[in-house]
């Protein structure tokens, strides 16, 4: 069943599918990965878990250069709307090509960017973790 109600979705059913077939939920991928990340921030200082945490945060709040070359290459074509308009009318096969190569091409990186973002907010969430459970338990490393 097509369902297009994204990633976490998916990953609930594939959770409810585990459970319904008695499999242990840690031995998901998706768990294990997590699980790694969250054994070797464990092993960190408070400082270090605090440094690592801004360079994270820069990385998820950042707007990256993906999103700038997104947005100003239609502008590069405004700027040079004559002559890509003389070279593009030659061949109705140079319009297409490039509507297609710069569809994909922004595609992909808008889908890359996000990922990115996705995975910066994980590990500043585990830090957060890890950094408030020992304050809790004044347990310092």
């Amino acid at each position: 069943m097509i369902t297009f109600r994204g990633d976490a979705h998916k990953f609930y059913l594939k959770l409810k599918k585990a459970v319904k077939n008695d499999k242990e939920i840690f031995q998901l991928p998706e768990i294990k990965e997590i699980h790694s990340i969250d054994q070797f921030y464990d092993q960190l200082s408070d400082a270090d878990l605090t440094m690592i945490r801004y360079r994270m945060l820069k990385e998820k709040d950042g707007n990256g250069i993906i999103p700038i070359l997104i947005s100003a290459l239609p502008w590069l074509g405004f700027l040079l709307s004559k002559q890509l308009q003389n070279f593009l009318m030659k061949s109705y096969l140079y319009i297409l090509s490039f509507l297609i190569l710069y569809t994909v091409i922004t595609t992909v990186s808008v889908i890359i960017h996000y990922r990115e973002k996705a995975w910066a907010a994980i590990h500043v969430d585990i830090i957060d973790h890890h950094l408030k459970e020992r304050k809790k338990t004044n347990k310092n490393h």
